[in-house]
């Protein structure tokens, strides 16, 4: 292999942690994509929908955030077991979490479909963007059973370094949701126009598509035998609660991350649908640099474990620093476009021109951020990655 082997020899070069770390961030960034392509199509039906999407994406997301929590500790003990070289042992974990997300996902929807008509007409005062961020939900919420398992693929990719399958599976998700919303949206190929709804249903779908991918990819290119993937372990309440040890805290934390959001846009909404519509563009459009932090954060969590594992914690500070220095080359020259360049990118998610000018101000504001958000994600992550979730939990806090 071209790539030293920096579990055993020297700590990772710049180039190792980039060729981990570049999937991941294509992966994420087209995770994100799906946001902002529901954005980027709602925008040119009507603000009041523009906003909703705001409202009930992030709605989604707060408890989609819970089943990722799971997935990074279910990284962290996969990532672990690989530099430990006991290779057999991750099939299990990987089995065990699918059971687990599979519960949780039907939990979720369960709690969602029976919640959100009660929750939304009490917090959100528009009963117009209520009615249409209701319709949204009611759809999105399918998404949790492809979703949540998706996850766990993503979670034995990273924890064992094959990180390029994300790539190819994450742009075919992003063009499927694409194709959807085009369809759905407004109403191509003989479909009814759906608005709202229709992109629920896209981003729903083209989870659909990504799991069916991660399926076909692992049972023809993965080595079954070597990852213990070949027969599905039984269900066992003592093995899983090993990996919530791992796990809980930080469910809890990306739970509690993601509902500062939903609790922003609730204030926002309260401005009129006008502040609400700005604020969902600005953090479409910050979404992207911060993928890129969450992409070397992510690689920085997998290879602290993989130095542990392998029982080289003499090189998890210089890892992790390597990890802030490369995530500032890439973020400070992006959000430096971003405040040039602001009615461009503005006008990607919008084209009413009224809304891209009150939201310049705001995405000015935002471009100031990465200077604290990046070194607190990474070393934040570095400190999950050592297992310590706990303590993770409280620096959140």
């Amino acid at each position: 292999m071209g790539t030293k082997n920096a579990l055993t020899e020297k700590v990772y070069s710049g180039k190792d942690i980039m060729r981990i770390a570049y999937p991941i961030l294509i992966s994420l960034l087209m995770e994100q994509m799906i946001g902002m392509t529901d954005t980027a199509f709602l925008g040119r039906v009507g603000e009041v929908e523009l906003g909703a999407a705001a409202i009930a994406g992030i709605y989604y997301l707060a408890v989609f955030m819970m089943g990722f929590g799971f997935g990074i500790g279910a990284q962290i003990l996969i990532a672990r077991r690989n530099g430990e070289k006991h290779y057999g042992e991750i099939g299990e974990i990987f089995y065990q979490g699918i059971y687990f997300m599979l519960g949780l996902a039907l939990f979720a929807f369960v709690l969602t479909k029976i919640i959100s008509p009660l929750l939304l007409p009490v917090i959100v005062s528009s009963p117009h963007i209520c009615e249409a961020a209701l319709s949204y939900i009611d759809w999105r919420i399918f998404g949790f059973f492809f979703s949540f398992i998706a996850v766990m693929f993503r979670a034995f990719f990273v924890g064992t370094t094959q990180t390029k399958t994300l790539t190819l599976n994450s742009v075919i998700m992003v063009l499927s949701n694409v194709v959807f919303n085009y369809i759905l949206v407004f109403g191509k190929f003989g479909f009814p126009a759906l608005g709202i709804a229709g992109a629920a249903i896209g981003s729903s779908l083209a989870e659909l598509v990504s799991v069916v991918f991660f399926i076909l990819y692992t049972y023809r290119r993965v080595d079954l035998v070597k990852y213990g993937l070949v027969h599905p372990v039984r269900y066992s309440w003592r093995k899983l609660r090993r990996m919530l040890d791992v796990s809980f805290w930080t469910m809890i934390q990306n739970f509690i991350s993601l509902s500062t959001w939903f609790l922003f846009f609730l204030f926002v909404e309260h401005l009129g649908e006008r502040a609400l519509a700005v604020t969902n563009v600005v953090r479409n459009i910050s979404g992207i640099p911060f993928m890129v932090v969450a992409a070397f954060a992510s690689t920085c969590s997998a290879l602290v474990s993989n130095l542990i594992g392998a029982g080289r914690e003499d090189m998890v500070m210089s890892t992790i620093r390597q990890h802030v220095r490369l995530t500032f080359m890439i973020v400070l020259p992006m959000v430096g476009c971003f405040a040039l360049f602001p009615r461009v990118i503005l006008g990607v998610y919008t084209n009413i021109p009224d809304l891209i000018a009150a939201a310049i101000p705001s995405l000015w504001v935002y471009c100031t951020t990465p200077l604290l958000i990046a070194p607190g994600n990474i070393y934040f992550q570095a400190v999950s990655g050592t297992g310590n979730t706990r303590k993770a939990f409280i620096l959140e806090l």
